[in-house]
């Protein structure tokens, strides 16, 4: 009898860590990165033309056109440089001042 017992609270211990450690991973883990890709898609959906960016290679530039999922990023000061991209390509906005 007293086997029995012992092995069935073993057998609830184990699925209540298991289920702790999965909690745990949620919550460092998963959670952090939806937050991060909300916020993402929130920047993206404010780029407008005329906005100064930080490209995920480095570059700073301003977009001059824009459709569904491309952006058109001029660079540099001679006006001769201009790269489409896509809009995920974009890491941070700066919006020119008023």
């Amino acid at each position: 009898m007293l086997l029995a017992t012992g092995g069935s609270m073993g057998m609830g211990f184990w699925i209540l860590y298991i289920a702790v450690i999965f909690g745990f991973m949620y919550f460092i883990a998963i959670r952090p990165q939806k937050k991060e890709k909300k916020r993402q898609q929130d920047m993206l959906s404010s780029i407008a033309v005329g906005d100064s960016v930080l490209t995920t290679s480095g570059f700073y530039g301003v977009i001059i056109d824009m459709t569904e999922d491309t952006v058109i990023v001029e660079f540099g000061n001679n006006k001769n440089c201009r790269i489409p991209m896509q809009k995920s390509a974009v890491v941070e906005i700066e919006k020119p001042e008023a």
